[in-house]
C-alpha cells in the first residue's frame, strides 16, 4: 500500500493507462465503428400490404456499428415480398417487416384466377349487411326489395347463393376477416361500408343493376367449413348455367367440305381391334 501512496509511482500507472486506452482500446474502437456493411434501403415510399419493387430499394454501403442484426443486406431478400407496415424514404428494412404473402386482407385479390371477379357492393344501412356480422368465407343471399321495378321482393335466382370474401370499413380497410388488430375498442368502431362478393360475370351484372338501383339486402345462409360452403357455390354455378347456356360455335366451313372432313375423320378412326 505504501507503493501506491508515492505520488510518482500513481502518475507513472496514469500515463501507462493513458497511453493504452489511447493507443490501444481506443482505434480498436474506432475501427470497428469505421467497418462498412451493404444494407437495403428504401428509396421510395412503400404502403403496408404493398409487394416491393426493383424501384423502391437500393443497396448502399454505411457503417457496421450497432445495426440491428436482422437488417437486411441483399436486395433479393426484398423484391416480391410484401411489406407488412409502412416504409419511408431512408428506412432500414427488417426481416420483420416482411411477409412471403400479402396482407390477410389482399389475399382473396391475389387469389382470383379469370374464372370469377371480385365485385363489392354498398352497405346502404347497419341493417342491410347483417349488422356488421358478415366475415369472409359466408354465403349469403342478395334480396331485392321492388325487384326490376316489378313491386316485389325477390332473391334472383343467379344471386341466391354468393360468397363473401372481404367486409370493408369506411375507412378502407378490411373488416371481420378473421384477423384481430389488436386495437378492439377501433374495431368496434368500425362500422362496414361495402361487402366484396366473388361472382361470375352474369352475376355481377345483376350486381351492378341492383348496386344502381341502390335497394339490396344481404341475408346469412350458411357459415361453416368450405367444403359445406362449396357445395352452395356449386349449386349455383348449375343454376346459372341453366340460365345462361353457352352457345354453340358457329361453324364457317361449308357443308360440302365439312361433310368431307367428317368422311376423313371417319376412314382415319381407329377400328375396335386395333384400340383392343
Amino acid at each position: 500500500m505504501s507503493l501506491f501512496k508515492n505520488r510518482t509511482v500513481v502518475g507513472v500507472i496514469c500515463i501507462l493507462l493513458s497511453l493504452l486506452i489511447c493507443f490501444g482500446v481506443t482505434p480498436l474502437f474506432n475501427q470497428s465503428v469505421s467497418q462498412k456493411t451493404e444494407i437495403v434501403r428504401v428509396v421510395k415510399e412503400i404502403k403496408a400490404g404493398e409487394e416491393i419493387t426493383k424501384e423502391m430499394v437500393q443497396t448502399t454501403e454505411v457503417g457496421g456499428f450497432g445495426l440491428p442484426d436482422n437488417v437486411l443486406r441483399q436486395s433479393e431478400s426484398v423484391v416480391g415480398k410484401y411489406a407488412t407496415a409502412d416504409l419511408s424514404v431512408g428506412d432500414y428494412i427488417l426481416n420483420t417487416k416482411l411477409s412471403d404473402t400479402p396482407a390477410a386482407e389482399n389475399t382473396y385479390l391475389y387469389s382470383l384466377d379469370g374464372t370469377k371477379q371480385a365485385m363489392s357492393v354498398t352497405i346502404k344501412s347497419f341493417a342491410n349487411g347483417l349488422s356488421g356480422k358478415l366475415q369472409s368465407g359466408d354465403i349469403v343471399s342478395v334480396i331485392a326489395p321492388d325487384y326490376k321495378k316489378q313491386g316485389s321482393t325477390v332473391i334472383p335466382a343467379e344471386l341466391k347463393y354468393v360468397e363473401v370474401i372481404a367486409v370493408t370499413a369506411g375507412s378502407g380497410y378490411d373488416a371481420n376477416t378473421g384477423e384481430q388488430t389488436g386495437n378492439e375498442a377501433e374495431d368496434e368502431k368500425e362500422l362496414p361500408s361495402t361487402v366484396t362478393l366473388l361472382v361470375s360475370p352474369e352475376q355481377s351484372k345483376a350486381l351492378a343493376e341492383l348496386e344502381a338501383d341502390g335497394k339490396l339486402h344481404l341475408s346469412l345462409v350458411y357459415r361453416g367449413t368450405p367444403a359445406n360452403s362449396a357445395k352452395f357455390i356449386e349449386a349455383q354455378a348449375k343454376v346459372i348455367a341453366a340460365l345462361y347456356p353457352t352457345e354453340p360455335v358457329q361453324n364457317d366451313t361449308p357443308k360440302s367440305e365439312s361433310q368431307g372432313s367428317e368422311e376423313n375423320t371417319v376412314s382415319e378412326a381407329p377400328a375396335e381391334s386395333e384400340v383392343q
